[in-house]
């Protein structure tokens, strides 16, 4: 974990910037767990095309005092609000379980897939240029605005044109050169709820008439929070219940852009070619957000209910469709974990993708997730959990409370670990 290895460089008296990212940490982690045991620069670096520049300003002798400051600065106004956060009460966990997202089943049309199981898709790069969304790709850059205004832009925009005409102009050999393959798995499965677990069945070949064997349990986290609404959500209650005796269905999809990515940066690399080589990266990153909305829109409509839609990009962007698809390690499913089920599931290694043993997805430039078709289905931050829902998170996954710790670190309020 971040924790010991900067308790470990500060006890080794290293005096060493330290940059951190990858799949099992966030800003306010970094903020909150890990910079306040090592007193030197600690970055948060949210990937990879950031790297270069967060490098170039902490060995700059004159850019170096300001962005440590600025850096120190938004880190201590993270741990703040953290904290002001950490004093709102929590309910028990049997409490929250008694204020989940109450739907009325009886009354609910749920849309059936056109297959279930899983499907490969492989994709043009020209197919995904459309589905970008270029305002990241530009922050990435350091250039902060939402695009297209930014091109026109009376400080940023001359920049910004030069910068997205060199981008197009990659984009494009890369299509027509095919330097990169956009590959991905998705698919569709018969699922209910169990409490908070979504109980994934086989594909329904085969057992027409009676309940697919059960395949896997996603264990989803709930709110504990007490929040204004009085709701505590879970991902788990936008699935219909065993005891509803509804089948619904769940999404899955793994999609990577990265593929190729190695070779093109080291071609670049060679040819001492360092812009080129870090647009590659951002591109890739970018192509494969990409990816993931359009193949999206590809399951909404095979899902049965996204047919009618006719949705611009700045639309698809804002999300104005129905359903939401959560990634295993953002805020509404937090626990990065689930996604060695997920990459089961999918058999995603298949199609290339993997993961590291800290579930970060390789190639980088990767997405996974889940599709949930319920329009009531909407994200949320599970914030901090009590002891008694660590607990019982713990054994329905089979795992050691001290092992669900480690997972789960950003989520464990002061409450929960003086419980131990």
């Amino acid at each position: 974990r971040g924790e010991v290895l900067t308790s470990e460089m500060a006890r080794r008296g290293l005096a060493l910037p330290l940059l951190i990212g990858g799949a099992t940490t966030s800003r306010q982690h970094t903020a909150v767990k890990i910079a306040p045991e090592y007193a030197e620069s600690t970055v948060y670096v949210a990937d990879a095309s950031r790297v270069v520049d967060v490098v170039a300003s902490l060995r700059s002798a004159e850019r170096r005092p300001s962005f440590d400051d600025a850096n120190r600065q938004d880190q201590a106004a993270l741990r703040e609000q953290y904290a002001s956060r950490s004093k709102r009460p929590l309910q028990s966990y049997t409490d929250a379980l008694e204020h989940r997202v109450r739907i009325d089943w009886a009354a609910t049309e749920v849309p059936v897939p056109s297959f279930t199981g899983r499907r490969e898709v492989t994709v043009l790069i020209g197919d995904l240029v459309p589905f970008i969304d270029w305002t990241y790709f530009f922050a990435a850059w350091e250039l902060k605005g939402r695009f297209p205004a930014i091109l026109d832009h009376p400080l940023k925009g001359q920049a910004a044109r030069d910068l997205y005409g060199h981008a197009t102009a990659l984009l494009d050999r890369i299509d027509r050169e095919r330097l990169l393959t956009a590959r991905g798995v998705y698919g569709f499965w018969p699922v209910n709820s169990d409490g908070d677990d979504v109980v994934v069945r086989a594909p329904e070949v085969n057992h027409v008439g009676r309940q697919a064997p059960e395949v896997l349990r996603f264990n989803m986290l709930r709110q504990q929070q007490m929040t204004d609404s009085r709701t505590s959500c879970s991902l788990a209650d936008f699935i219909a219940p065993t005891e509803s005796g509804v089948v619904d269905y769940l999404g899955a999809f793994a999609v990577t852009a990265g593929l190729g990515v190695n070779d093109l940066v080291a071609r670049y690399e060679q040819d001492h070619d360092d812009y080129h080589a870090i647009m590659v990266k951002a591109l890739a990153d970018r192509l494969a957000e990409a990816f993931a909305e359009f193949l999206h829109a590809r399951a909404r409509r095979e899902w049965g209910y996204g047919g009618d839609e006719r949705l611009t990009n700045e639309a698809l962007i804002s999300e104005r469709y129905r359903g939401i698809r959560p990634a295993f390690g953002y805020p509404a499913c937090p626990d990065h974990s689930e996604k060695f089920k997920l990459f089961d599931l999918l058999e995603a290694r298949g199609v290339g993708i993997d993961l590291t043993e800290s579930a970060a997805m390789t190639p980088a430039s990767s997405v996974s997730g889940l599709y949930f078709a319920h329009p009531e289905a909407r994200y949320f931050t599970v914030g901090r959990i009590g002891r008694d829902q660590l607990e019982s998170y713990a054994a329905r996954k089979g795992m050691s409370i001290g092992d669900v710790e480690r997972w789960l670190s950003a989520n464990l309020g002061e409450e929960t670990n003086r419980a131990r």
